[in-house]
C-alpha cells in the first residue's frame, strides 16, 4: 500500500466528460512527494464491478470514486481530504450524505448535508443540500457522485450489478467495519456535478435487494 499515492477511479463511457474530468484533476496542488494515479474504467458491468477492477488495480492508500461529470475546482482538494484522513477511524468522506437512511431508504427523502455546484434542468449554481457547523458531520450514507476512501473494502458487486446503491451499500460496509463515513463542513464548494436527468430505470429493483440485506 502506497501511503504517499491518490487514485482517480471513474467508470467512463463519454470520452468528452472524461477529458473534462482529468482536466481539473490536472490542476489540483499534489502535496510534496506524493504521486497521482488516474484510471478510467471502460465498459464496465455495473459501477460495483467497475470500482473493484479501479481499487484492484491500484496500491494507492488514498482513493477518489467520482462519476465522470464531477469536476474538482478546489485545488487544495488533496491537501483537505488528508486533513480529515489523519484521524484514522475516518474510512470515507463524501460531499453529500444523509446523517440517517429515511425508512424508504431513499436519500433525497429525508434530511442530507453537504454543499456542491450543481448543473441540471432545474438549476445551476451552488446547492446547499445541508448545513454543517462542526469539521465535519457523521453520516449513514454518502452520494455516490464523489466518495473517497483511505482504506479498501470491496464494493458489493455480488449484490448490486446496475448502477444503483454502489454508494450507499458501501457506506454501510464501512460503519460495518467500524469506520465513520462524514461529509465536510465546505463553505466554497470542492465540486461541480454536471448530473442532468436522472434515470431510474433500474433504481427500485436495487433499491429491493438493499433493503433486503441491510434492513431485512
Amino acid at each position: 500500500m502506497n501511503k504517499n499515492k491518490i487514485c482517480f477511479i471513474l467508470c467512463a463511457n463519454q470520452e468528452r466528460y472524461f477529458q473534462e474530468c482529468l482536466l481539473y484533476i490536472n490542476e489540483l496542488l499534489i502535496p510534496e512527494e506524493f504521486e497521482v494515479e488516474v484510471l478510467s474504467i471502460q465498459d464496465a458491468k455495473s459501477m460495483t464491478a467497475g470500482y473493484n477492477e479501479g481499487m484492484q488495480s491500484s496500491d494507492a492508500k488514498y482513493k477518489v470514486y467520482l462519476h465522470q461529470d464531477v469536476f474538482l475546482v478546489n485545488r487544495n482538494f488533496i491537501f483537505d481530504i488528508l486533513k480529515i484522513f489523519s484521524d484514522e477511524t475516518i474510512g470515507m468522506i463524501g460531499m453529500v450524505g444523509t446523517p440517517k437512511m429515511p425508512e424508504s431508504c431513499i436519500m433525497w427523502d429525508d434530511t442530507r448535508v453537504g454543499r456542491i455546484y450543481s448543473s441540471n434542468l432545474f438549476l445551476a449554481g451552488p446547492s446547499v443540500i445541508g448545513e454543517i457547523r462542526e469539521e465535519y458531520a457523521q453520516v449513514e450514507a454518502v452520494d455516490g457522485l464523489l466518495m473517497v476512501t483511505q482504506y479498501d473494502i470491496p464494493w458489493r458487486e455480488d449484490l448490486f450489478q446496475k448502477w444503483d446503491f454502489y454508494d450507499i451499500s458501501q457506506s454501510y460496509e464501512f460503519r460495518k467495519k467500524g469506520y465513520k463515513v462524514v461529509v465536510p463542513n465546505i463553505v466554497i464548494p470542492w465540486c461541480i456535478h454536471d448530473d442532468g436527468v436522472m434515470n431510474l430505470e433500474n433504481y427500485y429493483d436495487e433499491r429491493r435487494k438493499f433493503i433486503a440485506e441491510y434492513r431485512g
